[in-house]
């Protein structure tokens, strides 16, 4: 029988905010503690660890009241750490670009009656690492754009549009097999086939 495995670190996380968001409270370090590894299988060793490292990121909040130290964390807490990530990571971006446009510059404006040098090596391996860093970025910026809900809704609602746009080209082509059918007396076959028409156009419901 194979050793099951345990949870990853970023189980760990993901499960101790559950216990937040799903109960929308307040606990102490030693009522996770209890909590955690009841209902999220999160050992009770590790459960200080996985708080701290929320805290940290500032997923979760604490606050000492008294001589206790209170711990939470709301579902809107989560979702602004990820929009104060995505505008890190923007910026950061945005700087890269600016770099690498500068370098791209200088390049171009070095180039112009040069001869292979050390300095033209020097530049063109800073440009082959920013242009590195600006790709890895890109992938980082799009991770965590497919997890705004903004840029969801802004997709579905194109998605409908593209839909509806579909299935008025689809009735115009109906409106028109009608009317060659009934004006020319032709069949439906030979009408699909004089103007290349799918058999199974229809509607897109899904």
């Amino acid at each position: 029988m194979s050793k099951k495995r345990g949870l990853s670190a970023d189980e760990k996380r993901t499960r101790m905010l559950e216990i937040f968001h799903q109960s929308k409270d307040f606990f102490q370090l030693k009522e996770l503690e209890k909590i955690a590894p009841k209902e999220k299988g999160i050992t009770m060793q590790s459960v200080k660890e996985v708080i701290q490292s929320l805290v940290d990121d500032h997923l979760v909040d604490s606050e000492k009241i008294g001589t206790s130290i209170y711990f939470w964390s709301f579902p809107s807490k989560a979702k602004n750490a990820k929009k104060r990530k995505l505008n890190d990571v923007q910026n950061e971006l945005n700087e890269c670009v600016k770099k690498l446009k500068k370098t791209e510059d200088s390049i171009t404006s070095e180039s112009v009656g040069r001869v292979v040098n050390e300095e033209r090596e020097k530049i063109l391996a800073t440009l082959e690492q920013v242009t590195k860093t600006e790709v890895e970025l890109k992938k980082e910026l799009q991770k965590y754009r497919d997890c705004d809900p903004e840029y969801i809704a802004a997709l579905t609602a194109e998605i409908e549009e593209l839909k509806s746009a579909t299935n008025r080209w689809t009735e115009n082509i109906y409106i028109l097999k009608s009317y060659i059918k009934n004006t020319f007396q032709m069949e439906n076959e030979v009408i699909e086939q004089n103007f290349n028409i799918p058999q199974d156009l229809d509607y897109i419901n899904a």
